[in-house]
């Protein structure tokens, strides 16, 4: 199913504030904000006003890769130049319309933040939420991941060239193996490959498929690439990340905010658009609004990408 048909499908209208309640003028998708003047991004006069309804007009966007997903929150209640934090488990306090999702753990279950209607997008942001990163799977099947995550993390020190060229070597491996992979920047110094899959595959089975990928591209291009975190093995080449795709791990969402200066955007990009630098602000909340009312989405088929990951791959990559 395209994306366009499912967002037409899905409701993302607006809920109204408390119960019972009236709901400000000054409200963004009926959720009343405290503090509205408040500068998150002080370099940029973006104030917690903006943020929220730049997060409004992305509903649409940006919620059927959230939707029944728990999320990690980094939550900047003074705007990002001050105190962050990252929080993952329910506050009462947080506003009605933010949803709750439940992931079993070890020793019984846990309450999780979600969000599902552009008033959920809000309700986080009336909370001091900033950043949004979900799971790799969607409630109910939390134990079976739905997409997988490469992250290109290069040294500071590389060109964006080194950086192309390292995802167009893993877009060849994902093309001999009859995948496709979807890209988007990271409002920092990389990227993400994105592949949507059909859930069957464990927790385990996705972190050893995707490691088998980065060690390939270690073997085959060791001048470039390492699968190392340590930092003495990263100097002058670009870390290819692939624990994001393990149990709990997260990464930042398609059309979300980053809590770094002037407010940059991780935004879905066309393999064709890596004709120039656009990482790091290239993308923030004053452009990416009207990026999306202007440019054909590159990831329009992305919800109605089913892959399935066979043994076929597996031997592919030893």
């Amino acid at each position: 199913m395209p994306l366009e048909t499912y967002r037409a499908k899905r409701d993302f209208r607006r809920t109204p504030g408390a119960r019972g309640g009236t709901v400000s003028p000054e409200a963004v998708a009926g959720i009343a904000l405290t503090n509205p003047a408040k500068l998150y991004f002080p370099e940029a006069g973006i104030t917690k006003r903006d943020l929220a309804r730049y997060y409004e007009s992305v509903a649409a966007w940006i919620l059927p890769h959230i939707e029944r997903r728990p999320l990690s929150l980094v939550r900047c209640p003074d705007g990002w130049p001050k105190q962050c934090f990252y929080q993952k488990h329910v506050d009462r306090s947080v506003h009605e319309a933010v949803t709750r999702v439940e992931v079993p753990e070890r020793d019984g279950t846990a309450t999780y933040f979600g969000a599902g209607t552009a008033a959920a997008l809000v309700g986080l942001v009336q909370w001091g939420v900033i950043e949004l990163h979900p799971w790799g799977a969607r409630s109910p099947r939390l134990d079976r991941p739905d997409r997988l995550i490469f992250d290109f993390d290069p040294d500071e020190n590389l060109s964006w060239e080194a950086v192309v060229t390292a995802v167009r070597h893993l877009r060849t491996l994902l093309d001999e193996m009859h995948l496709v992979g979807f890209l988007k920047t990271t409002g920092g110094k990389g990227l993400h490959v994105v592949l949507p899959i059909r859930a069957t595959l464990t927790w385990d089975d996705a972190k050893s498929f995707s490691k088998a990928v980065a060690e390939l591209l270690v073997r085959t291009t060791p001048n470039l690439f390492t699968a190392s975190a340590a930092k003495d093995q990263r100097r002058g080449k670009v870390f290819i990340d692939y624990l994001r795709n393990a149990s709990g791990a997260t990464a930042i969402a398609p059309y979300a905010v980053r809590a770094r200066a002037h407010g940059p955007v991780a935004m879905p990009i066309a393999w064709s658009d890596l004709g120039s630098d656009v990482r790091f602000n290239h993308f923030n909340i004053g452009n990416a609004a009207q990026r999306l009312d202007r440019r054909t989405d590159p990831w329009a088929d992305f919800i109605g990408t089913h892959q399935v990951i066979t043994a076929k791959m597996r031997q592919r990559l030893g």
